[in-house]
């Protein structure tokens, strides 16, 4: 072999020996020790990563709570069902709508202590129990549908049913009541009201809000009521409605009630020039063909869906896989709740060389408390009380010119932005 080649070769050999020493000399990694003040969850290089979906699957509100399901799994799916290396897994629970459905779905997600957030509830009445069993579980909880301001803030304050650990995509409604007193007062010209709520947390609050802005600005709140959930004779109610000389009736209610008190407004005297005033929650197509003639002229108020190429993108995305348009716009605030947390676990968490994670639960939580995200729906950027969405409300009327959910929504008649 001539000499050239020899000493290339042992150059060779010599530089295999110093890498295979150094990579022999370097220091193991340190095993990961958890400090999180409220602990860590480890997932196994195999494991998946785990997460909880509660939504109302079964009820009234099943399709807010079966769009944004179905949203969820879309944003997973766009990950290629992957995150960090690991699969996404998530443990799906029919929270119905219900305080109690609620803490029942949410004490089955936190039994398993591998899971790290949970997206949802479909609405603010039971995220106020499952809220509880989330931050005391150590979870986080980011949901896309509910808007009562007693879960995160009101006018700068902590709200009475704030849980650390609660976040959502959905705007709060704290300034919706003043949307709708505005709107009654000054573009309608009508000075005395009635509400009824569902003695829902959700519901409650809405009334409870538009009243007070009434109020303050000269009107006359002349009868406040509450019907039950699975009541069907509402005749006793819209009779003291009726006694009471409203000239408007704001009901933020689910159906079937809110179906049933437009359906029965004919059967009592006196009503025939009533105005109604619903919530975002009876913008559904199942609400449009159940009341049919007797809905024409009434007014809803909700936060305005948002618009632009990246929500049609993704409502064609869910037709192709769904068979169906979203039949309710807060599939975009699902969709992005989930990016949200998908990016804060990216974020916080510590890999070992062999994939395993660690995750501080506390950790998660500090990252969503200064989360943001360029969301279909828009800039996100989550505050100190769980709040990532401004709102933008507009109020919409069914008329003759409505054939669908999408033409009702787009029939807007008032929109504003409040001051924050």
């Amino acid at each position: 072999m001539p000499k050239k080649k020899i000493y290339t070769l042992i150059v060779y050999l010599l530089v295999q020996v110093i890498l295979i020493s150094c990579r022999q000399t370097e220091p193991p990694q340190a095993a990961f020790e958890c400090t999180d003040e409220i602990g860590c969850v480890t997932i196994q290089p195999n494991e998946p990563i785990k997460i909880g979906v509660l939504q109302a699957l079964s009820g009234g509100a099943a399709t807010f709570g079966t769009t944004q399901a179905n949203s969820i799994q879309l944003a997973v799916e766009d990950r290629e069902n992957k995150l960090l290396g690991h699969s996404i897994e998530l443990q799906v629970e029919d929270s119905q709508c219900t305080a109690e459905g609620g803490a029942n779905a949410a004490l089955k997600i936190a039994a398993d202590s591998q899971i790290l957030g949970i997206l949802g509830p479909s609405c603010s009445g039971e995220a106020v129990e499952a809220g509880k069993i989330m931050s005391r579980a150590g979870l986080v909880m980011i949901a896309s549908s509910t808007s009562a301001p007693s879960l995160t803030s009101v006018a700068g304050e902590q709200g009475a049913d704030w849980q650390a650990g609660y976040f959502r995509t959905m705007a709060n409604d704290a300034l919706l009541g003043e949307i709708v007193a505005n709107f009654a007062l000054q573009e309608l010209a009508l000075s005395k009201a009635a509400v009824i709520d569902d003695g829902d947390a959700y519901t409650k609050a809405l009334t409870a809000a538009f009243a007070q802005a009434f109020s303050e600005q000269g009107g006359e709140v002349v009868l406040s009521a509450t019907v039950n959930k699975g009541d069907e004779d509402m005749v006793p109610v819209l009779t003291a409605v009726a006694n009471s000389e409203a000239e408007l009736l704001f009901f933020p209610i689910f159906q079937p009630e809110g179906d049933l008190i437009v359906q029965q407004i004919k059967e009592v005297p006196g009503l025939e020039d009533l105005v109604l005033i619903g919530g975002a929650v009876l913008i559904a197509d199942a609400f449009i063909e159940n009341v049919g003639e007797d809905g024409m002229g009434m007014y809803f108020v909700s936060v305005a869906p948002a618009a632009g190429e990246a929500v049609e993108a993704l409502a064609q995305k869910y037709e192709a896989k769904y068979r169906e348009p979203p039949p309710s716009h807060t599939f975009t605030f699902a969709y992005d709740a989930t990016n949200l947390l998908l990016k804060a676990i990216e974020q916080v968490a510590v890999t070992d060389e062999d994939g395993t994670l660690h995750i501080g639960r506390q950790a998660l939580r500090d990252a969503l408390y200064s989360a943001t995200l360029e969301g279909v729906v828009g800039p996100l950027d989550c505050d100190q009380f769980g709040d990532c969405n401004a709102p933008v409300f507009n109020i919409v009327q069914l008329d003759d010119s409505v054939a669908s959910v999408e033409d009702l929504r787009a029939n807007v008649v008032y929109t504003s932005k409040p001051e924050q």
